[in-house]
């Protein structure tokens, strides 16, 4: 392993205000970062910074940490490029929904989908995420949810069993078969591969006592909760999320003072989409009256081929600021330490001495930039564990002197 320091960084975004000034990114002007092997182990000034073996002059662009995306359903296949046709045209499109991809998925090979899945990660890795959670929900059988999360697994740590995305199509008829099936067998067959456990509590999809008992099921296997919750209509959702401690309750589009009460006093992340609303013209959810409540909030693409086929971490800021009221420091903090708290992690979604070497390097001289020229590609370069994945390669470091 070797040392190197990025230099000549216009403004460093550390996320902890005790590193910079005073407010919750921590920023630093004139900054330096050193990483040494796959950890930040220095930040300040640049005309501080310790010697080193390496060092890469940032030009005066912006610094950040890797986006960190806490959730997505990228093991999938299919396309439904014609229900989003559809619904932009104001069409009504009633013949497909998730059922379209499930079917789709099923009949997919296992190499169809990890090649499909390595290519969202790679497109959302050269637009600056470094660390990803995603989903299983588009098998909704016992070998095709267990398979999801064995090739997600193999690409990330932050795996998640959706069997309660919808009641699979075979059960229609007996829903309550198909929730003793994804507490019981399917549960069994899949919580080796994941860390998490969702649930879809709304209409039409899973109300509050089974997704309760989902939950509780899957806590008793040590999967963790988090549940998407008040997209549609309001409902049980972020009640019970709180009640059970979930990491994250997603979406968070339709609440009652109660419920962002709830999340204000709580440990749950309010973990926001706005893909979602984007590509199904809805509500926007509120983030400013979460944030004022004293919410946590995290911002993700929920990148899937239905409602949210994005992959990009600075689309779903540009769309906060714009039409969800944030602040653009607002909007960067919640894409990676807000993200972070939606992981329960500490180590990523900030650059701190001992946090992982996760950065994102701007073509631009502040991260205000990603919402100030939406749709411009400005991710320069991304370091992940402390190695350059994205821009010139490695062996271009200068050797410092």
């Amino acid at each position: 392993m070797s040392s190197t320091v990025i230099t000549n960084i216009a403004t460093l975004v550390t996320n902890d205000p005790s590193l910079g000034d005073s407010s919750p990114l921590g920023l630093i002007q004139d900054a330096a970062v050193v990483i040494d092997g796959d950890r930040v182990v220095w930040t300040g000034e640049s005309s501080k910074a310790p010697a080193t073996d390496n060092r890469v002059d940032a030009g005066g662009r912006a610094v950040l940490p890797g986006f960190v995306d806490s959730h997505s359903h990228l093991v999938f296949a299919g396309d439904r490029t014609q229900e989003f046709n559809a619904r932009m045209s104001g069409r009504a499109y009633s013949a497909g929904g998730i059922r379209t991809t499930v079917a789709a998925t099923r009949a997919a090979s296992d190499g169809e989908l990890e090649a499909n899945l390595t290519r969202y990660l790679d497109e959302a890795l050269r637009q600056g995420t470094t660390t990803f959670e995603t989903k299983s929900g588009y098998g909704l059988t016992v070998a095709d949810e267990s398979r999801a999360l064995r090739i997600a697994a193999a690409h990330t740590d932050e795996v998640t069993y959706l069997g309660a995305h919808i009641v699979a199509p075979d059960f229609a008829d007996d829903p309550a078969g198909y929730v003793s099936l994804v507490t019981g067998e399917m549960l069994d067959a899949c919580a080796p591969h994941a860390r998490w456990i969702d649930v879809f509590c709304e209409k039409g999809a899973f109300d509050g006592d089974q997704a309760r008992a989902i939950l509780t099921a899957g806590r008793a296997k040590g999967l963790h909760p988090r549940i998407h919750a008040n997209q549609l209509s309001y409902g049980p959702g972020v009640q019970l999320a709180v009640e059970l401690d979930a990491a994250s309750a997603d979406h968070c589009t339709h609440l009652t003072d109660a419920d962002v009460d709830a999340l204000a006093n709580s440990g749950t992340v309010a973990t926001l989409l706005p893909g979602a609303e984007f590509s199904t013209r809805a509500q926007w959810p509120d983030a400013r009256r979460l944030l004022d409540a004293g919410a946590t909030v995290a911002l993700s693409t929920d990148c899937n081929p239905g409602s949210s086929f994005t992959s990009s971490v600075p689309f779903c800021i540009a769309l906060a600021v714009r039409d969800m009221g944030m602040t653009p420091d607002e909007a960067v903090w919640s894409a990676t330490a807000g993200g972070a708290a939606a992981l329960r992690r500490d180590d990523v979604g900030r650059l701190v001495p001992g946090a992982r070497a996760d950065l994102t390097l701007l073509d631009a001289p502040s991260h205000v930039h990603l919402a100030y020229r939406p749709g411009v590609p400005l991710v320069a370069g991304v370091w992940r564990r402390g190695v350059r994945v994205v821009g010139p390669a490695p062996e271009s470091a200068l050797k410092a002197p």
